[in-house]
C-alpha cells in the first residue's frame, strides 16, 4: 500500500477561507483523525496549505501565509524516500494501448511495473499466449537499451497485428515467469463505501491496471484488520 503521504491543503486563496489559520488547523485536525483511523502517524506527515491558482507555498514561501512555518510542496516532495524499483521481479507491463504504426509496424504502449524490457527479448502476451521478439524499446520517441519499472514506454513487436493483442492484456519474459490466464485467484478487497451487502456470488467489475473485467466472488475467507492485514474473523 501507499507507506509515505503528503497532504495538501488547496485553495487556501478561496475567498471565504482568505489563508485563514484557523481554517488550516480545522482541517489539519480532521484529516489527522481520518488518517490516524487507516493506520497512519500524523506527525510523520507534511500537512501543506497551498493555492494551486496563484501557486503560493508551492516552489516557494509566500507570503499571504506568513503564519505557516513548515515546508513547502515542493519541499515535502523532495523529503519522500524514492521507493526501491522492482528491477528483480519477473516482468510485467500492462498494455495501455496497441497502435499500427507506418514503418515501424506494431507498437504495444504500457508502464513498466516490475521486470526489465529490452530489445531482442522474447516477450509473452496474457491471456493470449502469444510471443513474439521486442524489435525496440522507446521513451518520449528516444530509443531505450532498457525500461525500468515507472517507465512509460512503446516496444515494437514482429509478426503480431493490433487484432492479436490489445488493451488489458499482460507482457512478460517469456522466458522468466511468464504471465498466464488464471480462472481464479485471492485478493484482499478494502470496501470504502457499499449500499449492500457483499457475499459469495456478488458480481462486481474489476479494474486492474489496464484490464476491466467482470468477476465474481465465490467465497469469502476472512475479515482482516486494515491496519495490520491480519485475520480477525474467519468467515
Amino acid at each position: 500500500g501507499v507507506k509515505q503521504m503528503i497532504v495538501a491543503i488547496n485553495k487556501m486563496d478561496e475567498k471565504s477561507v482568505n489563508w485563514s489559520q484557523p481554517r488550516y488547523d480545522e482541517i489539519v485536525k480532521e484529516t489527522s483523525s481520518f488518517v490516524k483511523k487507516i493506520g497512519y502517524n500524523p506527525e510523520k506527515i507534511n500537512f501543506v496549505p497551498i493555492s494551486g491558482w496563484a501557486g503560493d507555498n508551492m516552489l516557494e514561501k509566500s507570503t499571504n501565509l506568513g503564519w505557516y512555518k513548515g515546508v513547502t510542496l515542493l519541499e515535502a516532495l523532495d523529503q519522500i524516500t524514492e521507493p526501491k524499483r522492482p528491477t528483480d521481479k519477473p516482468l510485467r507491463v500492462p498494455l495501455q494501448d496497441v497502435y499500427k504504426i507506418g514503418g515501424i509496424g506494431t507498437v504495444p504502449v504500457g508502464r513498466v511495473e516490475t521486470g526489465i524490457l529490452k530489445p531482442g527479448m522474447i516477450v509473452t502476451f496474457a491471456p493470449a499466449a502469444l510471443s513474439t521478439e521486442v524489435k525496440s524499446v522507446e521513451m518520449h520517441h528516444v530509443a531505450l537499451p532498457e525500461a525500468v519499472p515507472g517507465d512509460n514506454v512503446g516496444f515494437n513487436v514482429k509478426n503480431l497485428s493490433v487484432k492479436d493483442i490489445r488493451r488489458g492484456m499482460v507482457a512478460g519474459d517469456s522466458k522468466n515467469v511468464p504471465p498466464q490466464e488464471t480462472e481464479s485467484f485471492n485478493a484482499q478487497v478494502i470496501i470504502l463505501n457499499h449500499p449492500g451487502t457483499i457475499h459469495a456470488g456478488y458480481a462486481p467489475v474489476l479494474d486492474c491496471h489496464t484490464a476491466h473485467i467482470a468477476c465474481k466472488f465465490t467465497e469469502i475467507l476472512s475479515k482482516v484488520d486494515r491496519r495490520t492485514g491480519q485475520a480477525v474473523e474467519e468467515v
